[in-house]
């Protein structure tokens, strides 16, 4: 499909249209209705979670009918929808770009572009005055009731994009909130990135009067069940435990009346588009959906064809052109002490900056090395906990920390401001993924700086990935720590930092050898002993067992020589 910036094209036609359509999952055998807009009465009567029912809700469909195809609704334009007016602005919207978002003087202004009055005083109490160019070219539409692709590359305000849409129209549907039964969803690949479009969505959905919960693993469920029973009207949520969810009938997406799907291509990537395709098919066929991502490949488009009715596709840029204000640097070192050495001066500025690694075990290392040399470095990889995740992310975000050491789990999604400096310590293996970690700074219309630290047996796998990414980088040979190029991009360094002590190690005391029959061990050649009692001697405590009793000290055959086993050994 051509697609010219900032304009947008009808959506595929192909074999997701096909005269049969696509069939269902199992046990979602019920026939799919028309997508009409937002005309319905009531509240769809979708899909049930697949297999089974929610707990509240009738006995799911078993029948297994084929359903028919989706007829393609029509294009015209529906009025956009009213959020009530009695909400007041809420707190900023986190990470939603500077304090001022002038994207274009020649932009139309929010309320222009049809976004109710309640969002538009939201977003001004946040300093976002202004449409970005993504946002401009898809609300119109999104806010008609159209299904939508929309492309930008990261940090093109993708968010905020979809966001509103998504809280001005289920704030002005008919339905009620009702327990277990969200009526918008957004889906999300990674726990970061999902928590972060809820600090967008959150303030929004306060201003319309909407309530809003976020779902994903690596965390115990019972808060998450607890807010879906006490009714929310939109679930950010991951698709793993989401479906976990569902299969446990906590709640029904039969209600849903727009769906999100954020980072799509990521979803690919990581192997989430079954998953995914599930979770559509548990949602109502006249639903709105919108898809919004850097990319559309890696089987996107498969989606697009199934679950996309007559899609308008808006495109304001190159899907893997870098932000203009990006520069990229490439610091060819020696040897891996040069690299170490300028890594440690790029890492002591005092702005924001993040380094990038390939494994967790080379995160945790260099940030604990940092740490160690007065630069205060956090960790963010995957072998983290949630809440070590949330608080090294929180301490980040606030600038009690000025460096992250991330793996690539940080390379989308991952919004903090005024990160100055990017430093792809470890060069990632390919282009997109170099792409979405320089993305982490030169966001909002902000400048940045990417650096790739580079080894000579990597010199050519980087040029090939540069020329695959389309970037021109300014190369630097011969570098050191005191070359021209790293004071500059270390700009003015920060205060050394003490690092605290370590908490002492508490090692659990040994056990007395007077305790339970003294020094332990199960016998000294298996087996119990056959002269019965605890001890052979009376009491509870004789240092060992004596004889081959019963103890656990002691022969392994009757009668036979005692082996003593201290606690210490036994451990």
């Amino acid at each position: 499909m051509t697609t010219t910036p900032g304009h947008h094209t009808p959506g595929h036609s192909g074999p997701g249209h096909s005269a049969q359509g696509p069939a269902r999952e199992a046990g979602s055998g019920a026939p799919r209705r028309r997508r009409g807009g937002r005309g319905r009465s009531g509240s769809p009567q979708g899909p049930p979670a697949p297999g089974q029912a929610p707990r509240d809700a009738a006995p799911a469909d078993r029948s297994g009918a084929v359903p028919a195809q989706r007829p393609v609704r029509s294009a015209a334009a529906t009025p956009a929808p009213a959020v009530p007016a009695a909400a007041t602005p809420a707190a900023p919207v986190a990470g939603s770009g500077p304090a001022t978002t002038a994207a274009d003087a020649s932009a139309p202004s929010f309320a222009a572009l049809g976004v109710p009055t309640p969002l538009v005083a939201s977003l001004a109490a946040s300093g976002v005055t202004s449409p970005f160019p993504i946002q401009a070219a898809t609300l119109p539409d999104t806010l008609a009731g159209r299904d939508v692709l929309g492309r930008g590359r990261t940090g093109s305000g993708k968010t905020i994009a979809f966001a509103l849409p998504l809280v001005a129209r289920v704030a002005a549907g008919s339905a009620a909130r009702a327990p277990r039964r969200p009526r918008g969803l957004v889906l999300a690949p990674t726990r970061e990135l999902a928590t972060q479009i809820a600090a967008t969505v959150e303030p929004l959905a306060k201003a319309a009067g909407l309530r809003t919960t976020v779902i994903f693993g690596g965390v115990p469920q019972g808060r998450q069940v607890t807010a879906l029973a006490g009714g929310v009207d939109i679930v950010i949520a991951c698709p793993g435990r989401l479906e976990d969810l569902l299969r446990q009938r906590e709640l029904t997406l039969a209600g849903v009346e727009v769906t999100v799907l954020d980072e799509a291509d990521h979803m690919a990537d990581l192997g989430f588009l079954p998953g995914v395709r599930r979770l559509l098919d548990a949602t109502p066929a006249g639903g709105q959906r919108l898809l919004f991502s850097a990319t559309l490949d890696n089987g996107v488009d498969v989606l697009v064809k199934r679950f996309l009715v007559d899609p308008l596709t808006h495109s304001v840029d190159s899907a893997t052109a870098p932000p203009p204000a990006m520069t990229h640097h490439a610091l060819h070192v020696s040897d891996v002490g040069a690299k170490n050495d300028v890594v440690r001066h790029l890492a002591s500025g005092t702005g924001r900056r993040v380094l990038f690694l390939r494994t967790k075990h080379q995160a945790k290392k260099l940030a604990k090395q940092l740490t160690a040399q007065g630069i205060p470095a956090v960790d963010l990889h995957g072998n983290l906990s949630q809440n070590a995740r949330v608080r090294n992310l929180d301490a980040f975000s606030s600038g009690e920390v000025k460096v992250m050491v991330a793996t690539d789990i940080a390379a989308r999604g991952i919004h903090v401001d005024d990160v100055e400096l990017v430093v792809h310590v470890d060069p990632p293996t390919e282009h997109k993924a170099y792409l979405h970690r320089s993305g982490r700074t030169a966001r909002a219309g902000s400048g940045g700086d990417v650096v790739t630290v580079v080894l000579p047996e990597q010199n050519r796998e980087v040029a090939v990935m540069m020329r695959q990414a389309r970037i021109s980088a300014e190369q630097h040979q011969r570098t050191t720590a005191t070359s021209d190029v790293v004071l500059r991009l270390t700009g003015e360094v920060a205060p050394h930092v003490e690092p605290a002590p370590e908490a002492p190690v508490q090692q659990q005391p040994a056990r007395s050898s007077a305790g339970r029959g003294g020094s332990g061990g199960r016998g000294g050649s298996g087996g119990r002993g056959a002269a019965g009692g605890r001890a052979a001697a009376g009491g509870r405590g004789t240092g060992q067992r004596s004889g081959g009793g019963q103890g656990r000290g002691g022969s392994g055959r009757r009668g036979g020589t005692a082996t003593t086993y201290t606690t210490s050994s036994y451990r």
